[in-house]
């Protein structure tokens, strides 16, 4: 995957009390079967470029989304429009792809040995 060097991945997640879980919780229910079809919508009004997976902890009441955005911010705004801070805490975090980390370490110690 290359990514477009105005965007960058972030990991979204999301954690919830076993009540307020989709599996015990009708209001929480309704919630999560329409997130999919929220977020998809709302992707371009946040200017957020793609969701890259959602992944479902069931037991651990517990969601990780990769976005590719261009600042968490707008990943904020989005999960409070599609209503999925109203009953998860959640967490934005920047994500780096691992070989560009390493591309980069590598060439910091060329130029320490350069030096």
């Amino acid at each position: 995957m290359v990514q477009d060097s105005d965007y960058f991945l972030f990991s979204v997640t999301a954690v919830h009390s076993p009540e307020s879980c989709p599996l015990n919780n009708n209001d929480s229910k309704q919630i999560f079967l329409h997130l999919d079809s929220k977020i998809k919508k709302n992707l371009k009004t946040f200017d957020i470029k793609r969701l890259v997976e959602f992944y479902v902890s069931v037991l651990e009441h517990q969601w990780t989304l990769i976005f590719e955005a261009k600042n968490a911010h707008d990943i904020e705004k989005l999960c409070i429009e599609i209503g999925m801070s109203k009953y998860n805490t959640i967490k934005i975090v920047p994500l780096s792809r691992f070989d560009l980390v390493i591309k980069k370490i590598r060439a910091e110690q060329k130029r320490a040995l350069a030096s």
